[in-house]
């Protein structure tokens, strides 16, 4: 498959041209970067009315292309809540195993709650971290109106009798950081030389949102994998990150720190804007190695994406001067992705998360019982590619761009 090129901004939508995107190397044999090399943006150059607004559109739009991972700084989040937040997290996780397993997942049918450390797989090995995770606050949909599998998802969020104070901290978290991926998302179409309001359908009257509390303890294993490599599906991702890193990403140098910086979010675009945007973002490989012994790393992982039942635009991005290749485009609901499976990356086709539908039993047969393997929660699901365990495609246009040299 063939990707789109950076576009320069909207004044030259006139003239843009698109071209291949860079890939990185391969995940398996990459090298440790020395330093992180991430670009860092500023919120308010991103807010209708800055005088700064069509130079960080520029650096949005290149920033979410290569390497796909920015930090984003003055964003009005105090940073008082931040760390009370990550002290809540700490809280929680130091909560008895029997005040943790009140709100295990299992005991959720809309995949909300905890998980212990291991229980989770990527790339058919265990994560070595426990997490927490809610959605919105809804109440459940009665039986005679549940008529698709994606619908079990809307319910109310498990919350723990022992930390009480948790639920308005993270709901509110999440809130306000719903605000900013929406104000992002409308960026992001400005900085395609689109409409501000080009994913408003797919996200009104709010979007798919999930957050992600997560604890990595220090271990002495060989193994280190926190997280494997891997992609988010959604639109975005903003990441709360505590003073402890471990996080890395997969740039064309090698696998890239990302630390931890006091006050901004790490943001990173996702598997469902790099399709809408016909290839030209780009959602990045990343994981989390685990700290030494005697240290815990903490952080919070907001997920936004398309409400489960909308139609994601692909977008018509500025025409190429000279296509080399016609081809295939392709689109489809992101309802129909709700499914256990893999999900194929455009560069590799190596899977990035198993996820579990709303139709299948609390755990297979054979596991432990209030355990189930690949434990995530369902998400809008999509194939960028082809697997072999992946019964469909999912294409962007199979155009080959050339680009002005001028443009970034």
């Amino acid at each position: 498959m063939v990707l789109l090129s950076p576009l320069c901004d909207s004044r030259h939508a006139s003239n843009a041209v698109l071209s291949p995107a860079p890939r990185p190397v391969n995940d398996s044999s990459a090298p440790i970067a020395p330093t992180s090399s991430l670009p860092t943006l500023d919120y308010g150059q991103l807010l209708p009315g800055s005088p700064h607004r069509d130079q960080a559109l520029m650096a949005l739009r290149r920033a979410a292309r290569d390497p796909g991972f920015f930090y984003l700084e003055n964003t009005g989040l105090d940073l008082g809540q931040q760390t009370e937040l990550l002290a809540l997290a700490a809280r929680l996780f130091a909560l008895s195993d029997a005040q943790k397993q009140e709100v295990q997942m299992v005991h959720s049918p809309h995949f909300r709650g905890y998980n212990r450390v291991g229980v989770e797989l990527t790339r058919a090995r265990p994560d070595w971290r426990e997490q927490f995770d809610i959605m919105a606050e809804e109440p459940c949909l009665p039986d005679a109106l549940l008529h698709h599998p994606w619908q079990g998802l809307q319910g109310p969020n498990l919350w723990p009798s022992a930390l009480p104070e948790l639920r308005g901290a993270l709901l509110g978290w999440q809130a306000q950081l719903t605000l900013i991926g929406l104000t992002l998302i409308r960026a992001f179409a400005e900085a395609l030389a689109q409409p501000a309001d080009a994913f408003d359908e797919s996200l009104s009257p709010l979007p798919y949102r999930h957050t992600k509390l997560i604890h990595y303890p220090g271990r002495d294993e060989d193994d280190g994998q926190g997280v494997g490599a891997h992609k988010d599906p959604g639109y975005l991702t903003l990441l709360l990150q505590d003073s402890h890193g471990g996080l890395e990403v997969l740039t064309e140098q090698g696998w890239t720190p990302a630390p931890p910086r006091a006050g901004a979010l790490l943001v990173n675009i996702g598997e469902l804007l790099e399709l809408a945007s016909n290839g030209y973002l780009k959602a990045t490989l990343h994981r989390v190695v685990s700290p030494p012994p005697g240290v815990s790393r903490l952080s919070c992982a907001f997920f936004m994406a398309a409400r489960l039942d909308a139609a994601v635009p692909l977008l018509t991005l500025p025409p190429p001067s000279r296509p080399r290749r016609q081809g295939s485009r392709a689109i489809r609901t992101t309802r129909s992705f709700i499914r256990w499976g893999r999900t194929c990356s455009r560069d590799d086709c190596a899977p990035t998360r198993m996820w579990r539908p709303a139709t299948m039993p609390p755990h297979r047969p054979g596991s432990p019982s209030g355990e189930r393997p690949h434990n995530r929660p369902p998400y809008p699901l999509m194939a960028i590619g082809r697997h072999k365990d992946t019964p469909f495609t999912l294409r962007s246009r199979a155009q080959g761009y050339k680009r002005p040299a001028h443009w970034p």
